[in-house]
């Protein structure tokens, strides 16, 4: 097996995260490692809200921060979040100063929009609904022309290197078919989430939670997995990954309907612009229930295709006109609040591992996730942990050889996208969650710590565990929150993480 050295961070995800790590880590030398040409098969770029900070005269970082504590249900880390909404408008106008085309108001600031759960209209966007790729090809054309970055375009992660203390040491990448063991200062995970693992997602199916679950191996602290964000208006059509609506819709007057034109979530003006999991179980009840659930925007008017292109064109592609008819939608895995264990600047509980992005939880979405925060995370946060990693030193010594674990079939993966929606999805309970469980262990056999499967288990045995209802976690057994907010915290026995690694190679 090849073997090399790179003396500085060893970034896994070319997404809006690991982009802004590997321009701040300079003028240390930097490798972006990404299964996919940049732009391609990560969330950030399919992002369509935009940037959620305090730009307008009537807002500040605290009123950010008391709405994203109020939208966490008593999970979010007070601390995180005031790191996160204080760098709200530096980190948009770096973004802005990269380039990043955002929409402008008359007088050159910030256009700001309202979505779901915020007090005040905050949500920077782009083109109306192109916020997501606007920003990333901004940050890739960055990254191309920066001196100290080198991207791999073919790489797949396969396993973490470790020595026999537990650090961190580097990362065996698959190219080509052929593994190569990368030795580095540190490792950054940007390995976006997990939406791949359901059936229904407005997500890149690619993305499995395998960050996630190689932490885990390694001995890394998981965080609350159980919470997954739906979105309540995936457009359905038939398509997967299914196209998004985003929320700024509802923010400028579409309204959720039955297939008879009654409202979901009642008559109020702002009845839509609840929490997402609020609007995502009343769009899952109303399918249940047989009436159907669509997104009326045809107050939008004439103004649609330039208001919101990429919906328009996703809508019209399906021979849907949203300015005639209302659109059929329903709720899709779309975020992963859970994850890797990790502070603003990254650092995990395993010395030499970073974690950034969707992969990771730092405690600013508790359990459930601010409309349009996740952009900001990742920037923000990506460029604490850019500057982070690039301080570590390259470490010297013999490592643990890596395992890398099997692929599940296409039939396999499958069965479990359909378990995961069906059993794990917007309603839960403890019959349905032991079923998806029972599913998992049948197919482990023949495909023995395929990383899907290590990071559904890890997503299902929380759910299961938490008896309570509380943010995007559902439990129709359970429809209580508890009387006090805990955390789940996973962390693997440290024979289960040696069980992958097999003789000591000298580095």
């Amino acid at each position: 097996m090849n073997r090399i050295r790179h003396d500085g961070p060893l970034i896994v995800g070319g997404g809006l995260a690991g982009l802004s790590a590997a321009l701040e880590a300079g003028p240390r030398k930097v490798l972006v490692v990404t299964p996919a040409p940049l732009l391609q098969a990560c969330s950030s770029a399919w992002a369509q809200g935009g940037v959620a900070a305090a730009l307008s005269a009537t807002d500040n970082p605290g009123l950010h921060a008391a709405d994203t504590t109020a939208a966490g249900a008593g999970l979010v880390e007070a601390e995180a979040v005031r790191a996160l909404t204080d760098d709200g408008r530096a980190t948009v106008e770096w973004l802005a100063s990269l380039g990043a085309p955002f929409d402008r108001d008359a007088l050159g600031g910030f256009a700001v929009s309202l979505e779901a759960a915020h007090s005040r209209a905050r949500v920077a966007r782009v083109g109306g609904d192109g916020a997501g790729r606007a920003i990333l090809s901004a940050l890739v054309a960055a990254v191309r022309a920066a001196p100290h970055v080198e991207v791999w375009e073919d790489g797949r992660l396969r396993g973490l290197i470790q020595d026999a203390g537990g650090r961190v040491r580097g990362a065996l990448i698959e190219r080509d078919g052929r593994l190569v063991e990368v030795l580095a200062a540190s490792v950054v995970l940007a390995t976006g989430g997990a939406g791949g693992l359901f059936a229904r997602t407005t997500t890149p199916a690619a993305l499995l939670g395998e960050g996630m679950a190689l932490a885990y191996r390694a001995g890394a602290e998981i965080l609350d997995p159980e919470f997954v964000q739906f979105h309540p208006t995936a457009i359905d059509v038939g398509l997967d990954p299914m196209p998004l609506a985003t929320e700024a819709l509802r923010g400028e007057g579409a309204r959720l309907v039955d297939r008879d034109g009654r409202f979901l979530l009642g008559e109020a003006a702002d009845a839509d612009l609840k929490a997402r999991d609020v609007v995502a179980r009343a769009v899952h009840s109303a399918r249940a229930a047989g009436r159907g659930a669509f997104l009326d925007a045809r107050v939008i008017g004439p103004e649609f295709p330039e208001a919101f292109p990429a919906v328009f064109a996703a809508c019209m592609r399906a021979g849907l006109d949203p300015r005639e008819t209302p659109v059929p939608v329903a709720a899709a895995a779309h975020y992963h609040m859970g994850g890797i264990a990790a502070g603003a600047d990254g650092r995990t509980s395993l010395p030499g591992l970073f974690a950034v992005g969707e992969c990771a939880a730092t405690g600013v979405h508790g359990a459930n996730r601010l409309a349009s925060n996740s952009l900001l995370e990742a920037a923000a946060f990506g460029r604490r942990t850019g500057r982070a990693a690039g301080g570590e030193a390259l470490v010297d010594g013999p490592t643990l050889a890596v395992v890398p674990s099997p692929d599940l079939s296409p039939e396999a993966l499958g069965t479990l996208r359909e378990t995961m929606s069906r059993c794990v999805g917007v309603v839960r309970d403890a019959a349905g969650l032991t079923e998806a469980l029972e599913i998992m262990a049948g197919l482990e056999p023949a495909a023995p710590g395929a990383l899907p499967l290590a990071a559904a288990r890890l997503i299902a045995e929380a759910a299961l565990a938490r008896r309570e209802s509380r943010g995007g976690h559902f439990r129709a057994d359970y429809p209580a929150a508890a009387s006090v907010a805990g955390h789940t915290r996973l962390r693997a026995q440290p024979q289960d993480a040696k069980s992958f690694a097999r003789a000591e190679r000298a580095a």
